[in-house]
């Protein structure tokens, strides 16, 4: 059976509708823990690897010295190994900044449901997607875009790697277990919690599919890459 490695930087996170997308397709899915107190997971076996999201900005220089130089570190692995490499918010951010790209403070934070604008003939479909991002990124030369909106690249290729600034893997339970460790970022962004996790749960059967697709693009970008 194929494997896929998904990275989560909170307990409250997980792989959720990509996670079902990934499983739909024959690949085991197995969660570990990146955060300064727990070693850096083992990249061994492993067919791809998924990065899940944080709260943290990947140029605090705190969360550079605790942990996030081991991500690199297993990023740089995923490279030697062949193994392509799904970043969703943060690792997309993260993904960015490995292939030479910079991340910075977005002056338009986006926080909700958002419709995507596709690059050319980029296959990703518009949405929408759920956005809960207040950084963007300045993308390296090697990089090709598929998405953005005016505030932020939501969507690129580097390589056999996918990086998107929205979270394909939401749904409405995820989202109010993460709310319900703080909805301060939400209500920061002019947004009603509570409408915010209704709206979600509306989406979800549309977003699984979104996300199912997704995954598909992603597994055939990488093995285009292999080929």
């Amino acid at each position: 059976m194929s494997r896929v490695l998904a990275i989560r930087h909170h307990v409250e996170d997980s792989p959720g509708l990509i996670g079902e997308g990934f499983a739909a397709r024959g690949y085991g899915v197995e969660v570990a823990m990146m955060d300064a107190h727990h070693p850096t997971p083992d990249l061994t076996g492993y067919d791809a690897l998924v990065i899940l999201g944080s709260t943290h900005a990947v140029y605090d220089p705190a969360i550079e010295r605790a942990w996030l130089g081991r991500e690199m570190d297993l990023i740089a692995r995923a490279q030697q190994w062949a193994v392509p490499v799904l970043g969703i918010c943060f690792g997309a951010q993260a993904l960015c900044r490995f292939h030479g790209g910079q991340v910075s403070a977005s002056d338009e934070p986006e926080v909700g449901w958002y419709e995507v604008e596709p690059v050319a003939e980029s296959p990703l479909e518009a949405g929408p997607w759920f956005e809960y991002h207040f950084d963007r990124c300045t993308l390296p030369p090697a990089a090709q875009p598929w998405a953005t909106t005016p505030a932020a690249v939501q969507a690129f290729v580097v390589g056999a790697d996918m990086g998107v600034q929205f979270h394909p893997e939401i749904d409405d339970a995820q989202l109010a277990q993460w709310l319900a460790g703080g909805d301060e970022g939400v209500r920061a962004a002019g947004r009603d919690p509570v409408e915010l996790v209704e709206r979600t749960r509306r989406e979800t059967p549309a977003a699984r599919g979104r996300a199912q697709r997704l995954v598909d693009l992603f597994l055939a970008h990488a093995a285009s890459r292999r080929a």
